[in-house]
């Protein structure tokens, strides 16, 4: 047991994510493990995905895709942030699936001698990554000595369904398609707000990051997790280093930025930003004795503190939630994202490694 903060991450939300997102797409399923799992552990929730439904592993760096291999996992694993220069002997002994976006990283990798499995990413209107301004004359390469996996391209607004930008990033990618000289053995293009809201883009595979943690893609166009049938995955909580009975007008924290409106509790929250917490958040809190507990003054490296209210019951000792599913009345990861003018990818993504990540059902 850590008696500090920790970040409880449950098996079974993961679990019931993904097989709400397979029955939804109606096809093959890749969970996007990038950036430690979205915070929640890279090779941990890699095992769980897979043991959920999951046929493929999705990763944006080399180094993710081989700390995953060397963790004996043995499931397709596909990097797109390859850039020229990368170690692409490694990555195709390894068995890597390789996403190619320039005609560097193309000849590259054929100058290893090796046969890679590629997968062409192709820019269809979110000038972000993938092929365009040399795609005619990329297509015209000699692909004969390697196997050409896939084609893939990323929505920029499918988290606003409504957005035509949508349906013409569709239809240029189908252009692409038509125009590549071999027929690859997948095409895949939905994220997880396409997956929820736009089946016509399923293809062979469906790459899906934050619905698999259970949190909505997008809490304005999209609505809530709770909405949309997720369950999100994440609890983070933290002991109170100590709690204690203040005066009105008793200034808090760095710079007195705030003072106690009235006779209360104060408690201090052993986690703070160098864990990962938003110094800019204000709006946000813990919640304890059945009640939310708002912040109060400046969140610190290691500690924040929370006006508990002068009723409270709470102690030095105790356990408070950060955020959690929301099913309690605590604040959830969108509420911190919120109250830091953020989203909730970055909430969860940002937890530091000092704050360990236990496996199995949440503990209230």
């Amino acid at each position: 047991m850590f008696e500090r903060a920790e970040a409880r991450i449950d098996p079974s939300a993961i679990a019931s994510n993904i097989a709400l997102l397979k029955k939804t797409s109606g096809t093959n399923l890749l969970a996007v493990v990038k950036a430690d799992a979205y915070g929640h552990g890279l090779v941990e929730v890699s095992k769980i995905a897979l043991n959920s439904g999951a046929t493929w592993l999705g990763v944006a760096l080399l180094e993710e895709a081989l700390i995953i291999r060397k963790a004996g996992i043995t499931a397709p694993i596909l990097a797109w942030l390859v850039p020229p220069g990368s170690d692409f002997n490694s990555a195709i002994k390894s068995d890597i699936d390789i996403a190619v976006a320039s005609l560097a990283s193309f000849k590259e990798i054929i100058a290893t001698g090796l046969r890679a499995r590629i997968h062409i990413e192709v820019d269809t209107g979110m000038n972000r990554g993938g092929v365009d301004d040399e795609w005619n004359e990329f297509i015209k390469s000699d692909f004969s000595s390697v196997d050409v996996v896939g084609i893939f391209s990323h929505f920029a607004r499918a988290d606003e369904p409504s957005e035509k930008q949508n349906l013409q990033q569709l239809e240029r990618f189908n252009e692409k398609v038509k125009d590549f000289p071999i027929k690859p053995q997948i095409l895949h293009l939905s994220n997880s707000a396409a997956t929820l809201k736009d089946p016509s883009s399923a293809f062979d595979l469906v790459r899906t990051g934050i619905a698999i943690y259970g949190l909505t893609p997008d809490l304005a166009h999209l609505g809530t997790s709770s909405i949309l049938g997720l369950k999100p995955a994440m609890q983070l909580r933290a002991k109170l280093h100590l709690a204690k009975k203040v005066p009105a007008g008793s200034p808090v924290g760095y710079g007195a930025s705030e003072l106690t409106k009235s006779d209360t509790k104060l408690g201090v929250v052993a986690i703070g930003y160098a864990d990962g917490i938003p110094r800019i958040a204000h709006e946000a809190g813990v919640f304890i004795d059945g009640k939310r507990a708002p912040i109060i003054g400046r969140i610190s490296m290691d500690q924040f503190v929370v006006d508990l209210g002068a009723d409270s019951t709470a102690k030095s000792g105790d356990w408070v939630i950060v955020f959690g599913d929301g099913s309690r009345g605590e604040y959830t990861a969108d509420d911190w994202a919120s109250a830091s003018g953020s989203i909730n990818y970055e909430i969860v993504t940002r937890i530091g490694a000092r704050v360990p990540r236990i496996y199995g059902t949440h503990v209230y």
